[in-house]
Parts: C-alpha cells; structure tokens; sequence
C-alpha cells in the first residue's frame, strides 16, 4: 500500500523541504524549490547475495577494463584509452557546441567495427537524425536509432536490440512514469540515472549521457549526476569560433584534467593530434605585449600565445578583463609587479587574451602572463626571437619551479623555438639543451628578456 505527499525539493542540490523556502540551507541558492509528489512504500526486507560478503583484498583478483576504439583519439585520449565496458560517460557542453555531432561519429564508427548501437534521443526525431548522419558519413545498418523519452520503453529497447553500445541524448529529457515531477526535475534525472546505471552495469554496455549546461556554463541538475557516472565530459569553445576542447574533468579509468582538440566543419568534428602548432599558427613573435607560453593538460605538453594590453585610463576604477585565464591569478600578478618592480597598473586598464579559446589551468602561464604585461605597458617587444617562457611566480617576485618543465622544452623543440625561459630550478634536467636560459626572480628575468 502506498500513498502520497508533498515535498518542496531544490533543483540545484537535491534539498528536500516539507515547506516551500525562499533559499536553500544546503546550497544557498535562491528560489530553486518546486513543489513535487513524492511516493512513500513500505520497505522491505534486504536479503545479501552469497556472492557479495566482505573479503580480504588480497583474495581479489584484479581485472582489466575491457575497451572499445571509437576510432577518434582525440576521444580516446580523455577517455583514457577508450571507451570501457559498461562504464557511465556524462558529456555536457553550451547548445550547438557539437556534442550530438561528437556523439553521433562515434556511434558510427563503434557500429562500424564492434556491432550494434542504439542512439537514443528525446529531443530530436528520427528524421532529424538520419539528416545528420547523412552529413557526417555515419550510415550503418547496426546503428539503431529512436525517439524516446520514457525510461521504461528505453530498457525494453535495450533488451530487445542487445546493443555494445548507448546513447542517451539526453538526461534532462528522460521521465519515469510513476514518478509524477516534471523531466528535468531533480527526482526524475536522479531516478533516471540508477535506472540507466543499473542497465549498464547489469549488461556490461557502455553509456554516453548527454546533459544540458546553465547559463553559467555549469552542469544542469543535481551534483548526484555527476557522483553517479564513471567519467565526466565538458565541451568548451565558442559557437563562433572552429575550435573546440573537450576536456575531463573526472575520470575514473584514466587520467583528470586531460584535453582533446577538434575542429569544427561542415563534415562534422575533425582532431587536432597538434594542437600546439594550429594554436601558434599566426603568432607574430615580435609584437610588444605577445608571449608564448607552455602548459601542461593532463599528460598533453601544449604551447599556446597570450597576449596583454594595458592602456591608461582616467576611470576611477580601472578595468581588469580576462579570457582564457583566472581574474584571481591576474589580479595577484599585477600586485607582484607593482610591489616587487614598481611597475604602476592603478591608472591603467588591462586586458589579457589566451589565442585560440583555451582556459588556463595551474601556475605554467604566470611568468609568461608579467612578461606579455610589461612588454605592453612599456611598449617595447619581447627581443629574443621564438622563445617559449614557463614558470609560476611566488608573491615575493621569485620565480618558481613547474612540474613537467622538460616535456615542454621538447615540445618547444619540435616546433622550431630557438630561446627558453624556465625557473633557475628546473634547469638541473634540463642542462643538455642549448639555449635554455634559467631565471630565479621577475627582475632577473626582465635583465635578461629585454
């Protein structure tokens, strides 16, 4: 027997209130509760499987992740090496950025090589589909397709096709019947989510969830989703723009923080195996306010232009504009060359740009980011001739040592760069390169850069 009530639950966190509340305790977030029916059931009683009691570790035989080649290694690479048997990938991204075109390429290369795909969407028809699979140049007779959006029909689907491989196109679409919120709501994507990972673990296939992004760029729905799955995806670039980044942000059968480049046509998602050189690819290396700078993404060494502007204002309060790197990190950047060089910013407006669409992870750019910022506050170009900087600078204007420093100076090399700029500290695995030239502090390094 089982009966109904009403729960205000918040869409943000997952928060559940018998009352309705203007702000959530959990995540402070404001007016996010909608009213749902929640159903109450009689538990019954749990009776354990002989074949899940506790062991010993050491009794427990490791077992490797049996993985697909989806044929892009682009992919592959942030997936760690493939895709993996009946793992859970979440794949979010800003609308048009090309997540159904990445999705719908693979889908067709898998069909192509393994054996049956089921692509299923909840927001787009058959028809619509097969249009683009006719653009892409992904027609397979095992590659199955359907409009859905019941999660009980989609099982039944499942059963009856036996595909390798899944698609859900996407989350927010889903709804289970007996549940009587709204698709999209946080009990219907949690609910959603066990089924869709209780099928993939039971069968052993591999899904690709799509979800939708805020208009903050952050994922829509409950933080349980992104808990639930194996790996998390996030498309980044502009719509405007032909370059995209797919980028890891978890990962449990490979390496975090990991990227992979396409490029966007008519054809549909191109990779990038070089991305280093398409993002150098018009760098003047001798205008005032450009440096070339080297990161590390994941396990990827990638080379990338920033470029400064400073330009003086008689605003009250001047303007501090980033893309591509941390308004926190640049903040802190100027404070340590007003402090430490007496270098004024106080009546100046800066802007800093990342070329290429690329936002900057950790420390590698900072010593980079100064020398962009003073080339253009003084007017007066980076004099050495193709040369990659790298280093984090310490609020006390020392320059510190990067992880990874030796991988970026052969990346360097293989591009053709002629000058090195690292921390002095780096330089003891480095000293079988020439022209590499080791700098302690800021003001060391302007001696010797300009």
């Amino acid at each position: 027997m089982a009966k109904n009530k009403t729960v205000f639950i918040c869409q943000e966190c997952g928060y559940e209130s018998p009352k309705w509340m203007g702000k959530c305790p959990e995540c402070n977030s404001w007016n996010t509760f909608i009213e749902e029916q929640k159903k109450l059931e009689f538990k019954r009683a749990v009776t354990i499987s002989d074949k899940h009691i506790p062991q010993s570790i050491v009794n427990i035989v490791s077992s490797k992740q049996e993985r697909y080649d989806t044929k892009i290694s682009e992919l592959n690479r942030v997936l760690g090496g493939g895709l993996v048997k009946g793992s859970l990938t979440l794949i979010s991204g800003d609308p048009g950025i090309g997540k159904s075109t990445l999705l719908l390429q693979t889908s067709g290369n898998i069909s192509k090589n393994y054996g049956k795909v089921l692509y299923v969407s909840g927001e787009e028809s058959e028809q619509q589909i097969k249009m683009r699979a006719d653009r892409l140049n992904a027609i397979y007779k095992d590659l199955f397709v359907v409009s859905e959006t019941n999660i009980d029909i989609i099982e039944k689907h499942v059963k009856e096709v036996k595909p390798i491989f899944v698609i859900i196109d996407s989350i927010q679409t889903l709804y289970k019947p007996i549940i009587t919120s709204a698709p999209g709501s946080v009990s219907q994507v949690r609910e959603c989510s066990n089924e869709l990972m209780r099928l993939a673990k039971t069968n052993n296939i591999p899904f690709f969830i799509v979800a939708h992004v805020t208009k903050q760029g952050e994922l829509a729905g409950p933080r349980v989703l992104e808990h639930m799955v194996d790996t998390v995806l996030y498309f980044e670039g502009e719509r405007t723009q032909e370059f995209r980044i797919l980028r890891t942000i978890k990962n449990r059968f490979g390496t975090t923080s990991e990227i992979g480049v396409f490029e966007m046509r008519e054809e549909g998602l191109i990779e990038i195996s070089n991305p280093s050189q398409v993002f150098l690819e018009e760098t003047n290396y001798l205008k005032e306010g450009s440096a070339v700078i080297g990161i590390v993404e994941g396990t990827r060494p990638v080379l990338v232009e920033v470029q400064a502007l400073v330009g003086h204002t008689n605003a009250p309060m001047p303007r501090r504009t980033s893309i591509g790197v941390e308004s926190s990190r640049l903040s802190l950047i100027l404070a340590v060359l007003e402090k430490k060089l007496n270098i004024p910013f106080y009546s100046s407006d800066v802007y800093v740009n990342v070329v290429g669409g690329l936002n900057l992870n950790g420390t590698y750019g900072d010593l980079g980011i100064a020398l962009a910022l003073i080339s253009s506050v003084k007017g007066i170009p980076i004099k050495l001739e193709k040369t990659m900087i790298v280093g984090e600078i310490g609020l006390t204007g020392e320059v510190r040592p990067v992880a990874f420093c030796e991988k970026l100076v052969n990346e360097g090399i293989k591009l053709g760069f002629e000058k090195f700029i690292i921390p002095n500290n780096n330089l003891g695995k480095i000293n079988k390169y020439k022209n590499v030239i080791g700098v302690s502090s800021l003001r060391e390094c302007l001696k010797k850069v300009f």
